[in-house]
């Protein structure tokens, strides 16, 4: 009787046992990714603050006060005190411009956005520093500030000249997406029509003198058959700033599982971006359907722009937009570690550049929420740091190492003679 009763005892311990073990809070992995971003630098590969201050603030950084949290005042993404909590140890500032911008007006704007993102920095020394190599992005995080790195968006801002190119590498630019929503007069946009089938030529004197220049190339935004192209003719690693993988949602912004797998030889990253029809499949086909319901009431009301306003409002109310949420970017994050590996996946995640944002990615403060998502999907710390930080860094020393070695060769001379 007595054994009885303690084997019943032991039993009941036994089975309560797995509730003492209780599962982390998401607090305490959050946490945990702080730990970890103290000692790897979290590398954002694309935000559009310096837009975003010349669209509503007539470019000037001291028009709002960056170094206080801007979240319930502005429709801001951006500001220091939350950079600081979303741990974020450098950051690649987007130079965007309009593609409808003629060429020499989008290479003044383009200096210009260099000047907002250099201004923005001289008026917060204490937050942030301007980097130009991995090494820099390193001691300036050690040194407890932000890296801030300058990426130019889009091919068109150097007006068909290498001669221009240089001297926004000198400005400090250290990537380049070669396109943008358009085709340019040398490479093919992914959500526009091909005209190249790729790069033309001038398109690959440009990857090669940015090859030897050390610009990263970004292929964000471009078609697959410019990524096929540009992965050909580069010699050092590539990027995709703020993508994410089609094979989750089947935008063409999104990097195709035929590209994913060349990246092990190639040692590129794609940077996942929250764009919300990027992330969810739900949200990209809202969006394509609400775009031909648009279509559908241009044609049936030419000629009157009230009516389809109106039209596509009620078509909005009858159908909702869907949402995405952080388990959606987490899933192209894993998609792009399963196809690609681990050492090609890092994060872009395009703040201030969008209307919206999925749930639980509201601002730059929201990334230690992504990280606990990723560590309750068994992730490891030294997961997390490639993610982080880890894998850009490494593309960026490789970069500098093949631009090294090309250091005696002679620039490229090319202007594009387009066709007329």
């Amino acid at each position: 009787m007595i054994r009885a009763v303690l084997s019943s005892a032991v039993l009941s311990v036994l089975l309560a046992a797995p509730s003492l073990a209780q599962e982390p809070t998401d607090a305490q992995l959050q946490e945990r990714a702080r730990r970890v971003m103290q000692r790897t630098p979290l590398i954002d590969g694309h935000n559009d603050l310096p837009w975003a201050l010349r669209q509503n603030h007539g470019s000037d950084p001291h028009a709002v006060d960056l170094a206080t949290d801007l979240d319930a005042t502005t429709d801001l993404h951006t500001d220091i005190p939350r950079l600081k909590a979303g741990g974020m140890g450098g950051q690649f500032w987007s130079v965007y411009v309009p593609a409808s911008l003629p060429p020499v007006e989008a290479a003044q704007a383009t200096f210009e956005q260099i000047d907002v993102v250099r201004r923005m920095v001289a008026a917060h020394p204490e937050a942030f520093e301007l980097a130009y190599t991995a090494d820099d992005v390193v001691r300036i995080h050690r040194g407890g500030r932000i890296a801030s790195l300058i990426g130019i968006e889009g091919g068109y801002s150097i007006n068909d000249s290498l001669g221009l190119l240089r001297v926004f590498h000198a400005m400090g630019v250290r990537y380049m997406t070669l396109t943008h929503s358009t085709t340019t007069t040398w490479a093919d946009s992914a959500t526009d029509a091909p005209k190249w089938g790729g790069l033309s030529p001038f398109g690959e004197a440009v990857v090669r003198e940015m090859n030897r220049l050390g610009i990263m190339v970004d292929l964000s935004h471009v078609s697959e058959e410019t990524m096929l192209d540009a992965l050909r003719v580069s010699e050092a690693p590539v990027i995709f700033s703020h993508s994410s993988a089609r094979g989750v949602t089947g935008h063409p912004r999104n990097v195709p599982d035929s590209v994913l797998r060349l990246l092990p030889e190639d040692g590129g990253v794609v940077m996942i971006t929250f764009v919300p029809g990027f992330v969810s499949e739900d949200v990209r086909a809202w969006g394509a359907a609400r775009s031909a319901e648009e279509a559908r009431l241009k044609s049936l009301h030419p000629g009157s722009p009230n009516a389809v306003t109106e039209g596509v409002a009620a078509w909005v109310a009858a159908n909702p937009p869907p949402r995405a949420d952080i388990s959606d970017v987490a899933d192209h994050i894993e998609h792009v570690r399963r196809v690609a590996g681990i050492d090609h996946v890092g994060l872009g995640g395009d703040f201030d550049g969008v209307s919206a944002l999925p749930d639980g990615l509201g601002g730059v403060e929201t990334y230690p929420a992504l990280i606990a998502e990723l560590y309750r999907r068994g992730w490891t710390d030294a997961d997390v740091r490639k993610l982080l930080g880890e894998n850009v860094l490494r593309v960026m020393r490789d970069v500098e190492a093949v631009a090294a070695r090309k250091k005696g060769e002679r620039p490229g001379l090319e202007r594009n003679e387009p066709a007329q």
